[in-house]
């Protein structure tokens, strides 16, 4: 089964193929994502990677995490199971004005 991590501290400048080519020293990557902004398309800095097992997340997480990567030093650990908040219509949280 595929295992979540979390990648922090991302160059602002690192694609999702950069990102997959780091991680697939460690084992089969499942999926690669960066988080960008709506409003600007920049990216946030930080991103998740799927890993095709848990050892091979393990691998990559010793691998990884303070690594440095495209000159920013990498935070990697497991990600955490926290369901996406419903953020509602429009930026005031979705109440009808």
């Amino acid at each position: 089964m595929a295992k979540k991590l979390y990648v922090g501290n991302l160059s602002y400048n690192t694609s999702e193929d950069g990102l997959r080519n780091l991680f697939s020293e460690f084992g089969n990557v499942a999926s690669a994502k960066i988080i960008f902004d709506r409003e600007t398309g920049n990216s946030k800095g930080f991103g998740f990677i799927e890993m095709g097992s848990d050892e091979e997340a393990s691998a990559a997480i010793t691998g990884t995490n303070g690594r440095e990567f495209e000159g920013r030093q990498l935070r990697v650990n497991e990600a955490m199971d926290k369901p996406r908040r419903d953020r509602g219509a429009g930026g005031y949280g979705g109440g009808n004005w």
